[in-house]
């Protein structure tokens, strides 16, 4: 019995895997972005809004394939159409200047209804964690408190995007080792100047002497994720504020919003 309990829990889960994949696509089967769908990256994505025609159709797709491929999940809570487009943008936007590359390690995004614990709960104390990448079980999955995610594309002068954050912290992953050191994307050329002005920055973060969020100062795999998420969000600000960082992350991730 024991034998055969142990050759059965594989095959389950396997079903269970092309059950979620066959469902995952027959969710969203589109060979081309809906014109209201369109309509509200023009309205909430600000980076979508700046693109000329042939980029904006780039962004489109590399959308729906996003969409086609990753299940996005309302955890107790009801998400719409443009939830899940903000999400999508959110995996789009760090990678644009790459069209190869795509996100091979995630399978699923959970919206919470609010910040969460370590515990995953919103009710109760300690709710201070906004996005998660997961790790070990839960290797894969990406959690997202709904109303940061909004806020980051909503809020016009802010700094900060929980979904651009997480992303990159996933493309800091896609080599192996989660680091800092984006080497899926990170020519050899740019690791020494990079680690540079990284702790450059990250002793004058310390010192009060920097407008880049505090969290970035708690170590390198931070820092990559804070100054990508001003990167993007607030490109002109971010360049007239840190010329060297923003040219050295242009030269990176191999685009220029500013």
């Amino acid at each position: 019995m024991f034998y055969f309990i142990a050759w059965l829990l594989p095959v389950l889960f396997l079903g269970y895997m092309v059950w979620r994949i066959w469902i995952n696509k027959k969710t969203f089967e589109l060979k081309a972005l809906p014109e209201a769908w369109k309509k509200i990256l023009d309205e909430k994505v600000s980076f979508y809004a700046k693109l000329n025609a042939k980029d904006k159709t780039k962004f489109e797709a590399d959308v729906l394939y996003f969409l086609n491929t990753v299940t996005i999940t309302g955890v107790k809570i009801q998400i719409d159409d443009a939830d899940r487009l903000l999400v999508a943008s959110s995996a789009v936007i760090p990678l644009f200047g790459f069209p190869e590359l795509r996100y091979r390690n995630i399978n699923e995004v959970l919206l919470y209804k609010d910040s969460f614990n370590e515990d995953h709960q919103t009710e109760g104390e300690k709710r201070n964690i906004l996005g998660k990448v997961g790790s070990g079980d839960m290797n894969r999955l990406m959690i997202l408190s709904l109303p940061a995610l909004r806020a980051g594309f909503a809020i016009k002068d802010s700094k900060s995007n929980v979904g651009i954050h997480e992303f990159v912290h996933l493309i800091d992953k896609a080599d192996g080792a989660v680091d800092g050191l984006p080497e899926s994307i990170m020519s050899q050329q740019f690791v020494l100047p990079w680690l540079n002005l990284m702790h450059q920055e990250i002793e004058k973060i310390k010192e009060n002497d920097s407008d880049i969020n505090p969290y970035g100062a708690t170590s390198q795999i931070e820092f990559l994720s804070v100054v990508s998420e001003y990167f993007f969000n607030q490109p002109e600000k971010f360049k007239e504020k840190h010329p060297q960082l923003y040219s050295l992350l242009a030269k990176i991730y191999a685009q220029d919003s500013a």
